[in-house]
């Protein structure tokens, strides 16, 4: 297994990558091979971004798509913050009318065979990163004997979604732990959202911060 990229985040290529994501998400329906993978190794800033779900990843600093787990299991997408020691494990799925529930003529839908796949999937992660921790495999990826890891699964549009199936989405989020931690569930849309509004707060502690700079220099113009 190869170690992670390293990544230099860029807040204002971020922004313009969200940008050509809501563009994206014009069209109705999201195929994970053909539109969503593609888009997200495309756009590695906002990919990285990705990760702001997580408190303790305030760097961005590591980044790898398609990564394998010791070579049994792959993560679509991971991001890290190698000073914290902590990493965003995340599955990007399909964004269509069956992504996260399937209506079977009854009353209450069934959870899609989608869905349950890709959070099957990071619990397999989970089990594969306690597995193999403390071990020479675990730290030439890591430089650690131990991280911090959050598993994160990307799916579904709102518009599919009834107010009945969003509750009991975010009742399954809420209650199901797996080694003690929730997995953060999120559709494309509520994605993009989220991220829009933090990077409006980075782009104003960005533009605080240049203007900081260039302040010293216009105190010293003589009148």
């Amino acid at each position: 297994m190869n170690p992670l990229n390293l990544f230099d985040f860029d807040v204002i290529k971020c922004i313009a990558e969200l940008e050509e994501f809501e563009k994206l998400l014009e069209q109705e329906e999201l195929l994970e091979s053909r539109d969503v993978l593609p888009f997200f190794k495309r756009n590695l800033h906002l990919s990285a971004f990705v990760a702001s779900y997580v408190a303790e990843i305030v760097r961005f600093d590591r980044i790898k798509h398609e990564f394998t787990f010791f070579g049994d299991f792959r993560a679509d997408l991971v991001v890290g913050d190698s000073v914290n020691k902590t990493y965003c494990f995340i599955e990007l799925e399909d964004a269509t009318q069956n992504s996260i529930f399937v209506n079977k003529g009854r009353s209450t839908s069934d959870w899609s065979p989608r869905f349950e796949h890709g959070f099957s999937q990071i619990v397999d992660w989970f089990w594969k990163l306690d597995d193999f921790k403390n071990t020479a495999q675990f730290r030439a990826v890591f430089d650690s004997d131990s991280i911090n890891f959050y598993g994160m699964l990307i799916i579904g549009r709102d518009s599919f979604l009834a107010s009945i199936d969003k509750n009991r989405l975010r009742w399954r989020l809420n209650k199901v732990l797996i080694d003690s931690q929730k997995i953060i569930c999120i559709t494309f849309d509520q994605l993009a959202r989220d991220l829009k509004d933090r990077l409006s707060l980075y782009q104003l502690s960005y533009e605080s911060d240049s203007f900081a700079e260039v302040e010293p220099e216009m105190s010293g113009i003589e009148e």
